[in-house]
């Protein structure tokens, strides 16, 4: 009697726990029927985050929703396609991209945009910033922004350069005139020289002035002057010259360094010479012959000799305009202002000749004029005065000798 209860007992525990079994097992079966009833009405979605791609199953319902469980915060400034109403359908592929933040400084000024261009030109563009061809941008405007998403943009500006005999407008970024000058592809020889200090600052509308400077050496056949040696001659009259020999001159071969300037010549300094013909020099004999102006002859004697004729009779004085006070014959009327003296053409009446003029008395003819020509004379006067009184007059005229 005392086994039963035991036995009853153990198979009623066995009982206890076939049924737990059971129910953890059924339990089990429907959580696993329900996670793939779940997961199988889950839609699959292509999700690229900024250029990674991933593949997703998800329940729901909008992008907006399925950015949300991901932790994905859309900004304005960002891009997505399609937008956040755009209902979930299986398959989807929905692409979003985080704008970042854009350093463009131009000459200096920092300014920011937050985009998700990757052109330089475009990001130019989306910020409003104008350039031209001319314009130095780093990068380049056809290319990507680096990782440092920074643009730098030196804004061109025109300078007049003078290159030798050529001016022209040159765009510029240069901040220096060496810079420029690299920039532009200018190349000085070794005797050009620029007018400004190369570490001067150029600004909008400098003019650069590059001096184009050349050396060169000539060879030049010159002639040679040649020297003139006077010699008194007591039987010419004073002031009367006569060339003896007359000069020839020379030849020498000079050798110059010549500089130019813009193909202007600007200095020449010999730096040898040879004598290729000598020079024959100037024999000049110069009359030392002096006229007495002193006449005493009597008017008796005046009509019985000489030859006599009428002529046109002006009157001069020592001191007018343009007078040396000196005659052609080297008679000095400021010294002597009584002396009888007239000036004559020579074709006429010879210089030195003793001549009476009526009204006038005897004088020597010692002088010469620009006017007095054929028949005519001027006689000299000690005063303006009496020359003005003399005026002009038909007389006769006596050669004495």
């Amino acid at each position: 009697m005392s086994n039963n209860p035991m036995k009853n007992l153990f198979f009623h525990s066995l009982r206890s726990k076939q049924t737990l079994v059971t129910v953890a097992s059924l339990l089990l079966f429907l959580a696993v029927v329900s996670f793939v009833l779940f997961e199988g009405t889950k839609k699959t979605v292509a999700l690229t985050v900024n250029g990674e791609q991933q593949e997703i199953l998800t329940h729901a319902n909008t992008v907006g929703e399925l950015l949300k469980q991901h932790d994905i915060v859309v900004a304005n400034e960002d891009f997505l396609q399609p937008s956040v109403n755009t209902s979930i359908k299986n398959n989807l592929a929905i692409e979003w991209e985080q704008a970042r933040q854009i350093e463009i400084t131009v000459d200096g000024e920092i300014q920011t945009i937050n985009t998700t261009e990757h052109l330089v030109s475009e990001i130019l563009a989306k910020a409003n910033v104008q350039v031209n061809e001319h314009d130095a941008i780093t990068p380049a405007a056809d290319a990507e922004v680096g990782p440092n998403n920074k643009i730098a943009i030196e804004k061109a500006f025109e300078v007049t350069l003078l290159d030798g005999k050529e001016e022209k407008k040159v765009w510029s970024t240069s901040t220096t005139v060496a810079d420029f000058l690299k920039q532009s592809n200018i190349q000085l020889n070794e005797f050009d020289r620029v007018e400004r200090q190369m570490d001067e600052m150029i600004i909008p509308d400098s003019v650069i002035k590059v001096v184009r400077v050349e050396k060169v050496t000539d060879v030049v056949e010159e002639a040679t002057n040649f020297a003139v040696e006077t010699k008194k001659d007591d039987s010419l009259l004073k002031g009367k010259e006569k060339v003896v020999q007359a000069g020839e001159k020379g030849t020498v071969s000079r050798t110059y360094d010549v500089i130019k300037e813009n193909g202007v010549e600007v200095s020449r300094n010999v730096i040898s010479e040879k004598v290729t013909k000598e020079p024959t020099k100037k024999v000049v004999a110069v009359g030392t012959k002096v006229v007495t102006a002193s006449v005493s002859r009597g008017a008796s004697d005046a009509a019985s000799e000489g030859n006599e004729f009428y002529v046109t009779a002006t009157a001069y004085t020592a001191y007018c305009n343009g007078c040396s006070g000196v005659t052609t014959t080297g008679i000095n009327l400021k010294s002597n202002p009584d002396v009888k003296v007239i000036a004559v053409d020579p074709k006429v009446i010879p210089l030195g000749s003793k001549v009476w003029v009526e009204g006038y008395g005897y004088a020597v003819a010692g002088d010469t004029g620009g006017a007095i020509k054929g028949k005519k004379i001027d006689l000299f006067m000690p005063s303006k005065s009496k020359a003005y009184d003399f005026g002009r007059k038909k007389v006769r005229v006596k050669v004495l000798n």
